[in-house]
């Protein structure tokens, strides 16, 4: 539903992902805000938003994966270690950062080929497993490879990456090069769901055998999710390389693809903008809990850093929880239901 009044004269108009000037001025804003966080907020916040913000192109990835063609994904977190070992085996080589994004992204991508060919013969559950493998085989693989390769169990430190000349060693740079990238693979993953091949991606969500009548090759399609959501984790992986200068395979363990999904289900599995609604309430949350339970280590009541540790990651799961019993298509459908009742206020939505 548009509001009254929008109407369009081509289909460019039409097609446009933004289709109003309040929609287009609503995003030059978040635009500029966003530009102007490291000069208003401080160094630990700044630290957050840049990790959410690598985060966010992980999970975008999972959305196209499990989202958008319905593969459940349970090892996002090795594909992002993918790309973060390769970017740190290639910054070691000096290779320019314009290079080394896209190759981590590509590298991560086939990588996941393999694990994307059972999807053709197996779903749900035993897919689920399938992936699961990735992220067990991941560590074992890197740590038994020669250590010249990857570091084996000491990792790979990372230098800052340097463009035009520019090393990007400050955190307001670093901050800056995440979002420009960021915003990229985001207007990426918004664009194809809206293409012929994110259209192909649906209809084997919802019924992959009326799909196969209607002409969509299932070992194609389902290949090509698996290799677009693993090449943005890969993008992801060789951000937080750059960013925090060093990788060891204990950064990307279960519970972290764990986490990407639970981001993917309180935002909305079936929609991109779902992706940017849980990263943002799951990473705002979890630093809203942390401070509460440092607060409470810090009163000296009796409680130990572990004990508040875990009752932060049960809160957490309590959310998730809540969020499926509650609102099982996620905070995106919520934000729709809000947006087509102020469309149409003040006339009854009955």
């Amino acid at each position: 539903m548009r509001p009254c009044g929008s109407f369009f004269e081509s289909h460019a108009q039409e097609a446009a992902l933004l289709q109003t000037v309040p929609q287009r001025a609503c995003f030059a804003a978040f635009v500029l805000a966003s530009l102007a966080a490291p000069l208003l907020i401080g160094a630990h916040a700044l630290g957050v938003a840049t990790m959410m913000l690598i985060t966010l192109v992980a999970v975008l990835g999972l959305q196209i994966t499990t989202g958008m063609a319905g593969q459940l994904n349970m090892g996002q977190s090795a594909f992002v270690g993918v790309g973060a070992f390769v970017a740190a085996k290639l910054a070691e080589m000096d290779v320019p950062f314009a290079l080394v994004l896209p190759v981590a992204g590509i590298i991560a991508g086939a990588s996941s080929v393999l694990f994307g060919l059972p999807a053709v013969r197996v779903k749900g559950f035993y897919l689920a497993l399938t992936t699961l493998a990735a992220q067990v085989m991941f560590p074992i693989l890197i740590i038994r490879l020669p250590t010249a390769w990857f570091g084996g169990a000491n990792g790979l430190s990372v230098d800052p990456p340097v463009i035009s000349g520019i090393r990007f060693a400050d955190p307001a740079m670093i901050y800056w090069l995440c979002l420009l990238v960021t915003l990229v693979m985001g207007l990426f993953a918004f664009n194809l769901g809206r293409s012929r091949v994110g259209r192909a991606f649906r209809a084997l969500r919802d019924n992959d055998l009326a799909a196969m009548v209607l002409g969509i090759d299932p070992l194609r399609f389902k290949v090509m999710a698996f290799f677009a959501g693993a090449g943005f984790a890969g993008v992801a992986g060789a951000l937080y390389a750059y960013t925090i200068r060093y990788v060891t395979v204990e950064q990307f363990g279960l519970w972290q693809s764990i986490w990407y999904v639970g981001m993917l289900l309180v935002g909305g599995l079936p929609s991109t903008i779902g992706a940017i609604f849980g990263v943002v309430v799951i990473t705002v949350l979890t630093e809203v809990l942390r401070s509460l339970g440092g607060a409470l280590v810090d009163a000296d009541i009796g409680l130990q850093g572990g004990f508040v540790f875990a009752i932060t990651n049960i809160l957490l799961g309590a959310v998730i929880l809540l969020t499926l019993i509650h609102e099982p298509r996620g905070l995106a459908h919520r934000w729709g239901l809000l947006k087509r009742a102020y469309r149409i206020w003040p006339y009854p939505r009955g």
